[in-house]
């Protein structure tokens, strides 16, 4: 008997979840689906419900190491799960994934997608503290996705290969769905524009991202005599322990060594305006959505040899891949894009043309619902369209 099975996403902010998984959730709706969205409280929460989603605030804290609040967040889903009986949840990004899938288990959900955007500082600094708690989650972990009918989404094959190499998870379990996707109707090319050459760095503003590295690289190329503006877009984030603070960023602009542009909400027209995108991301990411972005526009990349950024990157065809953690290699890279304007837009066709082929929305969101009707057929479940 058709009926419209209830599907909870666990997030953990809203603004993330409206900026990434707003087409997932109206093709759930779309395909009869009871849609229901649980995060912290953020300004965002009124445009999930505007979009018809049925929100739950959830107490997740997302850079938090209290035990008792981590305790907490446990209780509070396991608590959430009871009270909506999804028939399929889907857990965003590491912390989501963590507490979600254990809870999911003690709850007895029947059905559990996992979706990693990336594995984080946890994955790629190698302290002992790191080493230590990176043990304790991994073995959490193995048990949260212990579930039987639970089918795990890495963007890139590097951070699958990760867990199952681990003995985490099993191969028949993990998915490959590249990156959150990207509307090309939105994301249209875009001639490069007049001269000077503009380098910018997009992204959430944290050390993380390869941040100081621009910064060095920029001072480098400007000392050099080459002629370009570099700017850093997006904003600081005070209850990130790793975001660079905004006297620094303004500190920066005000030297002229780069321009600090805020958070942009069009960008689209910030990469018209743009020759050039860089990253250089020294931690595991999943695929920034920013690059995906940058190529659809047709705007060549200078980004790190990491996992994820290096999905996105073909070296040498759409752009340059770089060692992390060097601003030296970055600086000479940039100046070879800046130099070379032919270059930059056969980079950017080739770019655009990537895009279409293997990050789409409609390509996203398509193996998403494939990944939940394969759970849901696997267990008889008939949606009601």
């Amino acid at each position: 008997m058709a009926y419209s099975p209830r599907l909870l996403f666990v997030a953990n902010r809203a603004e993330f979840f409206y900026s990434h998984r707003m087409p997932i959730s109206h093709a759930a709706q779309d395909q009869g689906y009871e849609v229901h969205v649980a995060t912290p409280e953020d300004p965002y929460v009124s445009d999930l419900e505007e979009h018809e989603l049925i929100w739950h605030e959830l107490d997740l804290a997302g850079k938090s190491l209290n035990p008792f609040r981590e305790l907490w967040t446990l209780i509070d889903l396991i608590g959430l799960y009871w009270s909506v009986k999804p028939d399929l949840v889907h857990h965003i990004a590491f912390k989501g994934v963590l507490y979600g899938s254990i809870a999911a288990r003690f709850a007895r959900v029947a059905r559990v997608v996992n979706s990693f955007t990336g594995l984080g500082h946890l994955f790629s600094a190698d302290t002992l503290k790191i080493r230590l708690v990176r043990w304790v989650v991994l073995q959490a972990l193995r048990f949260g996705f212990g579930h039987p009918q639970s089918r795990t989404i890495f963007q890139n094959p590097d951070n699958g290969d990760e867990f199952v190499d681990r003995g985490v998870l099993d191969r028949d379990q993990v998915r490959l769905i590249k990156g959150s996707g990207v509307d090309l109707n939105t994301f249209e090319s875009a001639p490069q524009p007049s001269d000077p050459p503009t380098v910018i760095l997009a992204s959430r503003l944290v050390w993380d991202k390869g941040v100081q590295e621009f910064v060095d690289a920029a001072r480098r190329l400007k000392q050099d005599g080459v002629e370009a503006r570099f700017a850093l877009v997006g904003k600081s984030d005070p209850l990130n322990p790793n975001a660079v603070p905004e006297e620094k960023l303004v500190a920066w602009d005000e030297e002229g060594v780069v321009e600090w542009w805020g958070f942009q909400e069009d960008m689209p027209s910030v990469f018209a305006n743009t020759h050039v995108v860089c990253l250089p991301s020294y931690y595991r990411e999943g695929v920034p959505k920013v690059l995906i972005e940058a190529a659809a526009c047709e705007r060549p990349i200078v980004t790190t040899d990491m996992p994820g950024c290096r999905e996105i990157v073909h070296d040498g065809k759409n752009g340059r891949l770089v060692p992390p953690k060097d601003s030296e290699s970055l600086a000479v890279a940039l100046k070879e894009v800046i130099s070379s304007p032919e270059e930059r837009t056969e980079m950017g066709a080739y770019g655009r043309r990537l895009v279409k082929d293997e990050f789409s929305l409609e390509r996203v969101v398509q193996d998403t619902m494939d990944v939940y009707d394969e759970l849901l057929e696997s267990s008889g479940v008939e949606k009601r369209t």
